[in-house]
C-alpha cells in the first residue's frame, strides 16, 4: 500500500518539476511556495510545528508563530520548486543569486589540503551549500538521508550527485565507513546536524534534550579535524547569501557529547537568525 502512494506522488511530483523548469525560476519559485503555504499543513501536523518552535521562542504569541509557520512553508515550497534549477546554479547561469561571505576561509581549506567538517542545517535552500563548496574545489563528501519515497529519491540523487556534490554518503554504518576512507584521501565532510536521529546522543537544543548525530564529534575525537559551520539565508526571494564561519578546533580533552552540544548551540543561533527560513516540521524532540 504505501509503494503505491509513493508512485502516486512521483506521479504527481514529476508533472510538476517539469512546470516549474518550463516557466523559469522566478516564477517556478513564487508559485511553489505559495503551493506549500496552503498544501504544507495537509501533510505536517500544525500542533507539532507550532511546538517546536514555542520550544525556540517560548514568549511568541499565536500570531507570530503563524508568520513563522507560513514563511517556512513558503521558504519549503521554493526549495521544491527550484530543484529544477540547481544546474544553472552550478553552470554559473545565476551567479549573481549567491554571495558567499568567508571566501577567504575557503581559500585556506583548499591551500591546506586537509580534511575539515562542514555542518549546519536544513535553512533556506540548504542545498546549495555543498553546490558552492564543490564549485569552489574543496574536496567535499556529503552525508545525506535518502527520502522515504524511493521514486522520488532516485530522481533526487541524481539530481545531487550530478549537479550539487559528486559523492553523496547514505547516513548509516556503511556511510561513516566511506567517509572515513575518504577522509584519508583528503576529503571533507559536509553533513546537517539539526534531524532527529536514532543513533545519536541526548544532547542540549533549545534548553530541551534533543537526540542529536554524534559523527562530527567522532571524527574530531578520532582524526583532530577542525569543525567550520555554514550557514544560508535567503533574500529577495530567489538571491542568497552563504556565510562560512571560522574552522573551530577543540581540545583532545572534549567529550563528544560537549562538542555535539557546541555545535547545536551554533545551529540555535542560525534558527533564531532566520527563523522562518528552518524546517520546523520535523518532530525534532521527540
Amino acid at each position: 500500500m504505501r509503494n503505491i502512494k509513493y508512485f502516486f506522488q512521483f506521479l504527481l511530483i514529476v508533472p510538476l518539476f517539469v512546470i516549474f523548469k518550463l516557466i523559469g525560476l522566478n516564477l517556478a519559485s513564487f508559485i511553489g511556495g505559495k503551493l506549500f503555504e496552503i498544501i504544507g499543513p495537509l501533510f505536517r501536523s500544525e500542533k507539532i510545528i507550532h511546538s517546536n518552535i514555542k520550544k525556540a521562542f517560548p514568549n511568541l504569541n499565536s500570531k507570530e508563530i503563524n508568520k513563522i509557520t507560513k514563511q517556512m512553508w513558503n521558504n519549503y515550497g521554493r526549495v521544491f520548486s527550484e530543484y529544477m534549477f540547481i544546474k544553472n546554479y552550478r553552470n554559473n547561469l545565476f551567479d549573481t543569486h549567491i554571495t558567499i561571505r568567508g571566501l577567504e576561509i575557503l581559500r585556506e581549506i583548499k591551500k591546506n589540503n586537509k580534511p575539515v567538517i562542514f555542518i549546519s542545517g536544513h535553512f533556506s535552500n540548504f542545498e546549495l551549500m555543498a553546490m558552492a563548496l564543490e564549485k569552489h574545489e574543496i574536496k567535499l563528501a556529503a552525508i545525506y538521508r535518502p527520502l522515504n519515497n524511493f521514486f522520488l529519491n532516485f530522481l533526487m540523487e541524481k539530481i545531487r550527485k550530478d549537479h550539487i556534490c559528486k559523492y553523496q554518503i547514505k547516513k548509516g554504518l556503511g556511510g561513516i565507513r566511506e567517509i572515513i576512507r575518504l577522509n584519508q584521501n583528503g576529503f571533507s565532510t559536509a553533513l546537517m546536524i539539526d534531524q532527529r536521529v536514532s543513533q545519536g546522543i541526548k544532547a542540549n537544543f533549545f534548553n530541551q534534550q534533543a537526540f542529536t548525530t554524534t559523527i562530527p564529534a567522532q571524527l574530531v575525537k578520532k582524526y583532530n579535524f577542525p569543525v567550520v559551520p555554514l550557514f544560508i539565508e535567503r533574500y529577495e526571494n530567489i538571491k542568497f547569501k552563504i556565510t562560512i564561519q571560522k574552522p573551530i578546533y577543540f581540545s583532545k580533552s572534549t567529550t563528544e557529547k560537549e562538542i555535539t552540544e557546541k555545535l547545536n548551540s551554533l545551529i540555535e543561533k542560525m534558527i533564531l537568525f532566520k527563523p522562518g527560513q528552518w524546517i520546523w516540521s520535523h518532530n525534532r524532540w521527540k
